[in-house]
């Protein structure tokens, strides 16, 4: 799957998106510890997360370049015999910010919740990320509610929002 990103810098970025797989999770690991320090996935998390079946999971890599070089990366949750979809993580490499990587994962996965009969996408957004909260405003999700102390151990508070996919 190729995605061409953004028109937010002069040049444009082409990422190719491609599914997770256990062989990525030393980049993906060292990437969640670099963007979240205070709370990131544990390996463990990670490897059990990809290795679900495709009809409950979806985790996706983006690559840029001639070597293949991790851009970032996301997975998803479909809720069984539900319209739900969850998106339990995002990151990008803090080179490819405004450069469209970010909307491009999140476009795939809209893409496999419609395919998997979702109507609605949801997710968690920390409070002081502000520039994650902004992609979500711009890709049409709106805010429904606060998770009070969700990130631990910071207690950051989250921001829970949701997406109508039948828009």
């Amino acid at each position: 799957m190729t995605a061409e990103l953004g028109n937010d810098r002069p040049r444009s970025q082409e990422a190719r998106l491609r599914p997770m797989t256990a062989a990525d999770l030393v980049q993906v690991l060292a990437l969640e510890h670099e963007l979240f320090p205070d709370d990131p996935w544990s390996a463990q998390m990670f490897a059990e997360e990809v290795a679900q079946p495709p009809e409950s999971r979806l985790y996706l890599v983006a690559e840029t370049g001639a070597a293949d070089v991790m851009a970032g990366y996301a997975g998803m949750m479909f809720v069984r015999a539900g319209v739900q979809a969850d998106v339990l993580t995002i990151a990008v490499r803090p080179e490819h910010w405004g450069g469209g990587i970010g909307s491009a994962l999140l476009a795939a996965m809209f893409q496999a919740a419609r395919d998997h009969g979702c109507t609605e996408v949801f997710l968690e957004v920390r409070a002081d990320n502000l520039r994650a909260h902004g992609l979500y405003l711009r890709r049409g999700f709106e805010e429904i509610g606060v998770r009070r102390g969700y990130y631990q151990p910071s207690g950051t508070d989250a921001i829970v929002m949701r997406k109508d996919l039948l828009c």
